[in-house]
């Protein structure tokens, strides 16, 4: 290295946004390099011994400066093998800022670089970094403390699906912040959030996600009936994790207050919910589908559905949108929906909002058809956007 090398080096556990920020700062000529738990290439053996691999690589950084610890990684994850829940992601976290801080200290002695991490797995990365002068950015992945207050609410006494993180896990995340010179957050609702618990604000810069729609999904034209029938009801698709945090229980309830209603309630996606006995047998769970079958879901169904009561940024929406399809979703995961032009906004989670909206849409097909003509991913999520706003920081 010399003393000229500048730019942005990205430390990203996992493949969280498709790579979005180092294929950003690539697209900008800003990417020093990326380090990562993971990097398989399409050749690569290790494909052949783990399907879930497939998705740990991407076409545009192919000739970017990539450093992966497939070895470690894989090692990690035999030996954590029997750990689960927060004792295994914060091992996992603990590992991954480990391997970077070893990859610091043998290369970029003479570089003038920011650094780059997502929260939860940024503390030690950051230490070194401000030593050496460099520059932080956080990015936030979540709400932070504010959202687990609000699950704490939501979930019942004696459930086994949900915990609380342990003390030591936030106590961590405020040091985080504290190193980081920038917060990036994806939405007005995840810095309102963070500013909740008293992070600095003016540290805080909202950027949404970005999202590249397939291109199969450019030419898809979608059709509505001229009237929703038992024959051809209207098909409502949830898609993500299954739980009380994305407003399952108040779904579960709506479905339970539209029967006899020509509607299929979709879900996709890991139950992480206790199924009430009345509704099981009333809507349609097809379990976790690999991404490469997720298209099929948005391409099918005729409404997507977000009731979540937080999310920092729920990017099933975009997906949505890029087929076209209409989305109906809470004020609590970015502002994504236009009410009444591309989607629905919901007044409240709860499931008379549900079935209100729903009901409304079951007997005017015509404005599901309308507002699927205005459904697309719009140039706020862009990459080139996304680049945008990256390099201004």
């Amino acid at each position: 290295m010399t003393n000229t090398d500048q730019g942005w080096l990205c430390c990203q556990l996992g493949a969280r946004e498709h790579y979005a920020i180092p294929r950003a700062l690539k697209q900008k000529g800003l990417l020093h390099e990326l380090i990562t738990d993971l990097w398989i290439r399409p050749r690569s053996m290790l494909r052949s011994l783990r399907s879930g691999l497939a998705g740990r690589f991407h076409p545009s950084l192919s000739s970017a400066p990539v450093t992966a610890m497939n070895l470690g990684a894989l090692t990690f994850e035999l030996g954590a093998m029997g750990a689960s829940g927060w004792r295994l992601i914060t091992k996992r976290n603990d590992w991954f800022q480990r391997s970077v801080v070893n990859q610091l200290t043998r290369n970029h002695s003479g570089a003038d670089l920011t650094v780059f991490a997502y929260s939860y797995a940024a503390e030690e990365i950051f230490k070194v970094a401000r030593k050496r002068g460099w520059r932080t950015v956080l990015g936030q992945i979540d709400p932070g403390p504010a959202e687990e207050a609000i699950v704490a609410e939501l979930t019942p006494a004696g459930d086994t699906f949900w915990q609380p993180a342990p003390p030591e896990y936030w106590k961590r995340w405020r040091t985080e912040c504290e190193l980081a010179d920038q917060i990036i957050v994806n939405s007005s609702w995840s810095r309102d959030a963070l500013l909740s618990e008293g992070i600095d604000g003016e540290k805080i810069r909202v950027i949404p996600l970005a999202y590249e729609p397939a291109a199969e999904a450019a030419t898809f034209v979608r059709s509505y009936p001229e009237k929703f029938t038992s024959e051809r009801p209207l098909r409502s698709l949830f898609l993500g994790q299954i739980n009380y945090r994305k407003g399952a229980i108040q779904l579960f309830e709506a479905v339970k207050q539209m029967t006899g209603e020509p509607v299929e309630f979709w879900f996709v996606g890991p139950l992480q919910v206790d199924v009430p006995h009345e509704v099981k047998d009333k809507f349609r769970w097809f379990g976790v589908a690999p991404r490469g079958d997720v298209s099929r879901y948005y391409r099918d169904a005729d409404v997507f559905i977000l009731p979540t009561f937080s999310d920092g940024f729920g990017l099933t929406q975009l997906e949505a949108q890029s087929w076209k399809l209409p989305v109906i979703s809470s004020r609590y995961c970015g502002d994504v929906v236009e009410n009444g032009f591309n989607g629905l906004l919901l007044e409240n989670v709860s499931a008379t909002a549900i079935s209100n909206v729903l009901n409304q849409l079951l007997h005017s097909p015509e404005s599901l058809h309308a507002m699927s003509q205005n459904s697309r991913v719009d140039e706020r999520f862009s990459l080139d956007s996304l680049a945008t706003s990256l390099s201004s920081l």
